[in-house]
This record gives structure tokens, C-alpha cells and sequence, in this order.
């Protein structure tokens, strides 16, 4: 009878830890950092390969886990009622499972999994090899279950064979970077950093250009003088030049050449010919992806392109250094003016610029207010409130309230902008 209890105790004992194996190989293989595996093959790690070639079928991996684990706890349960069924008689099945469901919930289960969630990459690596070799012998059985599971699942109308995933790689990346920065582990200028580079293929043009309002441009038929002195006020490298009206432009004009030219003439400016010196203008489309005109810019290793709409009236300009301050932030030198349009008051509120862009707006203050369907803080009071407000008018939307400070003409120029209380907002105001 004690060699029986012996052989009962091993075996159980063994059923218990093969279950745990499989648990702890169930949750490491499922969390384990693909990115991470992929820089550990990258150096050299074979087993960080075999992981991936694991996960890269799931449904033979997780059947071929759940259906050793199930043997294993079954069998683990079967052998102590056996066992204990010989000594306490027809109590042995209550108090065999009383006892297997305790070591099985602590020992099979929660503390595996516990220690691989941990360490999910190193527990990954080490049960890689023998699971290779389970999923390889269990993987007729496997795909026997999974044939059944399928065609139970279309029975009520479900299909498996084509599910895609509901988010894609970038909005996979984009919400890590938002966990991890919650969690204190990336702080905000490298959340802005990594997020405005995310961000290329999603906008165009059209939301980070130079406004035609705000381009300073060159008139081809001013004097020489003047042009060199525009050009010196303007603290620009390079400027649009223009002929008859603004919205013909016929060349870019480099500070760069322009001083060669005039030390050639030993600093005459009248012996300067604007035509000699400009180079021809690059139009591009509003609607282009930024993703797509920062890879143009590098091809034609130019930095600077004229922005026109669908029927080639001059909307704006663009540079190179437009897109960079989309994934690094604002580029600032000597000669920028400093002033971002937005000045916090006392009260908490702030006074913002009409024409501040709502991507900028959002990055700095760490906001969420929506910029699908205009580009500046103005173009968005606008939008949503159906009209051009007169200055005064306060509208209260996603969660703020604005109040319309200043307006030029049809121009929202100030608008005053505060977070509403947690109590319940008064209705919209400012009805024309």
C-alpha cells in the first residue's frame, strides 16, 4: 500500500507539472513582445526565431497548449481520486477534490502564469524547443479540433477564416505608446516625438503648410534695393517670387544667391538681374500625404515647394522643416520670431490665436480637440458652430468653452479658451 500512495504522490505531482509547463508556456508565447523577439533574432537568438515561427500559427499553438493542459489537469485528477479512493474510502473523491482543485488554482495555474507574465520573453525562449516538438506531435489532433470548431462556429453564422484585425500596425503602435507613457515610462516630448511620425500618412499638406496670409513673398518688379532689403528683413533663406499678382509665381528666390550676385557687382544692386538669380518654383498638390512629400523632398534634395489646390490657385508654401516640426516639435533659430499664439492668463484660461493650428494647440497643452475637419483653433469654432461669430459669442463643445475675443473682417483673430467645470455645461451660446 505505501509503494501505492508513493507511485500516486509521483504521478500526481507529475500531472501538475506538465500542466504548469503548459501554462506558463500559454501566457509567455501569447505576451511576449513580437518587437522584442524580432531584435533578440536580429542578434542572433535561434530560439527567438522558434518563438516566432510558433506564433505565427496561433490556432495549431494555443490547441496544442490547451489540449496538453487539459490531459494533464484531467489525468492529475483522476489519479489522486484513484489513489485517495483506496485509503478513505468513498470520502477520497470529495477530499481528492477539494485537494487538486487548491494545488491545481495556486501550482498549475496562477503561479506559472504568474512568473511568465514577469517574464514573458526568457520563459518564451525556454519552453520553445520541447513545444516545437508537442505542437509537432499533437498537430493532427489539433487541426481535427479545429476542423470542428470551424464548422460549429458557421453553423451560427460566424466565420473565422477571414477575421482582420480591428487595428492596424500604426494604431497598434500609437496606443503602446499611449499606455506606456500613462504609465509614466515615456514622457510627453517623446510621446509627441514618436506619435507626430506616426502621424505622416495620416495628414497632408494642407495641415501644416504656410498660409498664403502668412507668406512673405517677393515682388519681381520692386527695385533691386528693395529686394535685397525685404530679403534681409524677412530673416528667410528662401522667398516666393511673384509677377503682375500674387497668385503667379515664377521663381524662388535663394538669399544665398542673391549675395553672390551682388558681390559679383561689387554690391551694386541695380546691376542685378532678379530674373538670373531665381530658380524655378515646385507646385504640389494640398492633398498630397505628408509621408509621401517628405520622400519627394529627400529624392529632389530640395526643401521648399509651392502649395496649390485642385485648380492650381496658390494655397501656400511648404518646407522640409514644416514636416520635421511635425515629428520633433517646433524648430526655433536666432531669427524666429518667439511667440506661439497661445498665453496662458491667471485664471487658468488661455488666449489663443485664431490661426494657431489645432495640431500644435494639442501637442503643447496635451488637449483632444478634433482637427479632421479644420486646421486651425479658428477654422474648428467655426465649423462647429455652423457660422462666423461676432466678437463676444461663447460656444461650449468638447468640454471647453470659447469665447470669441477679437475678430478682422470674416477672421476670427483671439479666442479666449477654458476647460468647462464637471458640473453640467450651460447650453451653446452666441445664436446669431
Amino acid at each position: 500500500m505505501t509503494n501505492e500512495i508513493w507511485v500516486g504522490i509521483i504521478s500526481v505531482t507529475s500531472c501538475i507539472v506538465i500542466a504548469a509547463f503548459f501554462s506558463a508556456s500559454e501566457t509567455s508565447l501569447t505576451t511576449a513582445s513580437r518587437a522584442r523577439l524580432t531584435e533578440m533574432e536580429r542578434r542572433g537568438s535561434k530560439r527567438a526565431n522558434l518563438v516566432l515561427r510558433l506564433t505565427n500559427a496561433p490556432e495549431r499553438l494555443i490547441g496544442s497548449i490547451l489540449l496538453g493542459s487539459s490531459l494533464a489537469m484531467v489525468s492529475a485528477s483522476s489519479l489522486a481520486t484513484l489513489s485517495l479512493t483506496k485509503i478513505f474510502g468513498e470520502y477520497g473523491a470529495f477530499i481528492a477534490s477539494a485537494a487538486m482543485a487548491s494545488l491545481l488554482l495556486v501550482f498549475a495555474e496562477v503561479m506559472p502564469k504568474t512568473y511568465a507574465i514577469a517574464y514573458p520573453e526568457a520563459v518564451a525562449t525556454a519552453v520553445a524547443p520541447l513545444m516545437r516538438i508537442i505542437t509537432a506531435i499533437l498537430g493532427p489532433l489539433v487541426l481535427a479540433v479545429e476542423f470542428i470548431v470551424k464548422k460549429t462556429l458557421m453553423l451560427f453564422g460566424v466565420d473565422v477564416e477571414n477575421v482582420e484585425s480591428i487595428l492596424s500596425a500604426h494604431d497598434e503602435l500609437r496606443g503602446a505608446i499611449d499606455l506606456h507613457h500613462k504609465e509614466g515610462e515615456i514622457v510627453k516630448k517623446d510621446r509627441d516625438m514618436l506619435g507626430g511620425l506616426l502621424d505622416l500618412k495620416d495628414l497632408e499638406i494642407h495641415d501644416v503648410m504656410v498660409h498664403r496670409t502668412k507668406m512673405i513673398m517677393i515682388d519681381a518688379q520692386d527695385p533691386m534695393s528693395q529686394i535685397v532689403e525685404d530679403v534681409l528683413k524677412s530673416g528667410k533663406t528662401r522667398l516666393p517670387v511673384w509677377k503682375d499678382n500674387q497668385d503667379n509665381i515664377i521663381g524662388i528666390l535663394h538669399a544665398k544667391m542673391l549675395f553672390q550676385a551682388l558681390q559679383q557687382h561689387e554690391g551694386d544692386a541695380s546691376k542685378v538681374k532678379i530674373d538670373h538669380i531665381i530658380t524655378d518654383p515646385w507646385f504640389v498638390p494640398d492633398t498630397r500625404p505628408l509621408e509621401d512629400q517628405l520622400t519627394a523632398f529627400l529624392r529632389r534634395k530640395s526643401h521648399f515647394a509651392i502649395v496649390v489646390d485642385e485648380y492650381g490657385e496658390l494655397q501656400g508654401l511648404v518646407t522640409l522643416e514644416d514636416i520635421i516640426e511635425e515629428i520633433v516639435g517646433d524648430i526655433e533659430d536666432e531669427f524666429d520670431a518667439v511667440s506661439n499664439g497661445v498665453r496662458k492668463q491667471k485664471d487658468g484660461s488661455y488666449m489663443v490665436d485664431g490661426t494657431v493650428p489645432l495640431r500644435d494647440l494639442n501637442r503643447a497643452l496635451d488637449w483632444d480637440l478634433p482637427d479632421r475637419e479644420a486646421t486651425t483653433l479658428a477654422g474648428m469654432v467655426i465649423h462647429e458652430a455652423r457660422m462666423i461669430p461676432d466678437a463676444g459669442q461663447v460656444f461650449n463643445f468638447y468640454g471647453f468653452r470659447f469665447e470669441v475675443l477679437k475678430k478682422r473682417k470674416q477672421q476670427l483673430t483671439v479666442i479666449k479658451v477654458s476647460r468647462l467645470d464637471t458640473t453640467p455645461a450651460p447650453p451653446v451660446q452666441g445664436v446669431a
